[in-house]
């Protein structure tokens, strides 16, 4: 089979690159005689990088029109659409009898507009264009749901049948491991933590579902409990807000900003955390809740859409909009040791689940599906429902 990858044009979004480089590294061993190639629209070059406003031309008119009838010529068995924001492709391709699916992540810009604000230079214009390329998906042959909660918000927003959907979850890399007792005391001690200092840990962006404020509270909770605890935030550095709110707080001294890490640092800071607090108010799946167990940290992690199916019983589930109940779980964790030790392991246990081999045959067979129903089948725009 010959299969065409759809991937962001690379470094322009971390998760995607993640996703599109491990699917075709376990493409590559449960389906090794396949052919797999990849496509992706190429970026502003030349003059056009010193004046944004021709950039910005460039990157629509190469973006969704001139990438799309490149990969209409492309001959494949089947188009993988990695990113739903791409979904406007399946139009083009479905037009020229391409069968293609698409991985849906997530529809919180949809869902949850707010967080969309200062992500872009012309947010009206790149929230119409993400809309758009979001609904293109009813035009696919399939789309693969990255988790059973991204599913039925499919359905409920964009009105696609269940049936047209397949929840095929992400896996963790197997970089991520649990390092000796040795090496974890040596990194916190370089990192400037004592045996018995209290680690808090958060990995990802600072988008206003993440959270991070109801962290910064919940610390300060703690500290004002006497408790010993140090705060580690990794990805996005905190807004001005927030550093007003940790400066007004006396928390300089306990709240630490780690940067973006490489993954071999990024490894040893998971491992070196006493516990990963996720309490975000919306995830698609929440990738970092597999990481930190992983690496045998136990997880704090919400109760609200897909990070109680990611996280199964492995995780303390707590309200994210409840910094008490936030501040209480790190709390217990902290005075009951034993517990912690059984939420390591049960998360050690629990991430076994999630290998890529194991989503790439699942994707696989999707494919393969696919390829049997051919051109007999409807696109998905013929089955979307009345939505009102």
């Amino acid at each position: 089979m010959r299969v065409a990858i759809l991937r962001r044009t690379p470094k322009s979004s971390v998760s995607m690159d993640v996703y599109a480089d491990r699917l075709i590294d376990g493409l590559k061993i449960v389906r090794p005689t396949w052919e797999i190639f990849e496509f992706y629209p190429t970026s502003a070059t030349g003059s056009a990088k010193s004046f944004p406003w021709i950039s910005g031309i460039q990157k629509y008119y190469e973006r969704y029109w001139r990438y799309p009838h490149r990969l209409q010529q492309f001959d494949a068995d089947i188009f993988h659409i990695i990113d739903h924001s791409d979904g406007y492709l399946s139009s083009w391709l479905r037009s020229a009898q391409r069968p293609n699916v698409v991985t849906c992540h997530d529809l919180i810009n949809l869902i949850r507009p707010d967080t969309f604000k200062g992500r872009a230079r012309f947010p009206l214009v790149s929230m119409t264009a993400w809309r758009w390329g979001v609904e293109g998906m009813r035009q696919a042959n399939h789309i693969l749901s990255v988790s059973s909660h991204t599913k039925k918000d499919t359905v409920e927003h964009l009105g696609v049948s269940p049936e047209t959907i397949t929840v095929v979850p992400n896996a963790v890399d197997q970089i991520f491991r649990c390092l000796s007792s040795n090496e974890v005391k040596d990194v916190r001690h370089r990192y400037g933590l004592t045996d018995q200092t209290w680690c808090l840990l958060n990995v990802g962006s600072n988008n206003s579902r993440k959270n991070v404020s109801g962290i910064l509270t919940a610390v300060d909770l703690l500290k004002s409990q006497g408790i010993p605890v140090h705060f580690w935030k990794v990805g996005t550095d905190f807004n001005q807000e927030q550093k007003q709110f940790i400066q007004s707080h006396g928390l300089t001294s306990c709240v630490t900003y780690l940067g973006q890490p490489d993954k071999t640092d990024l490894i040893e800071i998971y491992n070196a955390a006493d516990c990963l607090m996720a309490p975000s108010f919306y995830e698609g799946f929440g990738l970092t809740i597999l990481e930190s167990m992983a690496c045998g940290t136990p997880v704090i992690t919400a109760n609200v859409t897909a990070m109680p199916e990611v996280a199964g019983n492995a995780a303390i589930l707590v309200d994210p909009t409840n910094v008490e109940a936030i501040a209480n779980a790190a709390r217990y964790l902290y005075g009951h040791p034993d517990e912690c030790a059984s939420l390591s392991q049960k998360g050690l246990d629990h991430v076994r689940e999630f290998t890529w081999e194991r989503t790439a045959e699942r994707v696989a067979q999707v494919y393969e599906q696919v390829m049997e129903q051919s051109f007999s089948q409807l696109p998905i725009a013929s089955l979307v429902k009345t939505v009102n």
